[in-house]
């Protein structure tokens, strides 16, 4: 992918949200990126549907500023879709988040990322990620505290990583990367990271946290999805493919 000419009205921020049947949260999600927060940072908002059959693409449309529809059938990957949403964005930035996503404080978030990217050196970043404030169980703390102490570190000593919940990433170098690998069906956020670190400094803010719902850990467990990552991260690093053929949503 070659990057095109950027309008001289370009947004400063595009934030990329892949959805698949995400009725339940997207519309909470969404609600966050206000009239008054898109002007002040230069913000659009662009969904890239994979298919849903429930509401997602209603809600998608009052809230999201393009959104781009799978037409064909085809089952995508997460990957896809935020490679699909990348090749309609405007911005010199990309914002890569879940639909069950949501910003710790918005503000705060928007404006460090301006001051960080000031640096040319600096290419991407990414930060901590937590169970919503409000279902927060015990496990949950151990668990995310747990890896987001490790991404830290791995940050720290050049073993790029960033989970796919906070992805920032300059367009130009997301287009110099080709992007995600659409061919992987889980891992997908580690191997981009992991290419990214090539390239340039990624910074990771250990002060800053984007909430996730915790959704998959209740239906699989802390041990299966950490089985999960694990394994797939393995292969993804070896063979440069996942285990997953596909990655389930969960509702």
């Amino acid at each position: 992918m070659e990057p095109r000419p950027l309008p001289s009205d370009t947004p400063a921020f595009s934030i990329i949200v892949p959805t698949l049947n995400e009725e339940k949260l997207l519309a909470g999600m969404l609600a966050q990126f206000t009239a008054d927060r898109r002007k002040r940072f230069g913000l659009e908002v662009i969904i890239s549907d994979g298919g849903s059959t429930d509401r997602t693409l209603s809600i998608a449309r009052r809230y999201g500023d393009p959104v781009v529809e799978n037409t064909d059938g085809v089952r995508q990957t997460i990957a896809l879709g935020r490679n699909l949403g990348a090749a309609r964005a405007r911005g010199a930035t990309l914002v890569f988040m879940n639909a069950d996503t949501l910003i710790g404080d918005a503000d705060e978030f928007f404006t460090r990322l301006e001051a960080a990217l000031q640096d040319p050196a600096v290419i991407a970043a990414t930060c901590r990620v937590e169970v919503f404030p409000d279902d927060r169980r015990l496990s949950d703390l151990v668990f995310h505290g747990f890896f987001n102490w490790l991404f830290s570190m791995m940050n720290k000593v050049g073993m790029s990583m960033g989970r796919g919940e906070c992805h920032v990433v300059r367009r130009s170098i997301f287009m110099t990367a080709h992007g995600y690998d659409a061919t992987i069906a889980a891992g997908e956020d580690y191997d981009l990271f992991r290419r990214l670190g090539k390239l340039g400094r990624i910074v990771y803010f250990d002060d800053m946290v984007v909430y996730e719902s915790p959704r998959r850990f209740r239906r699989y467990g802390y041990l299966g999805v950490m089985g999960s990552w694990f394994v797939n991260y393995l292969w993804v690093t070896i063979l440069h493919r996942s285990v997953s053929s596909h990655w389930k949503p969960v509702r």
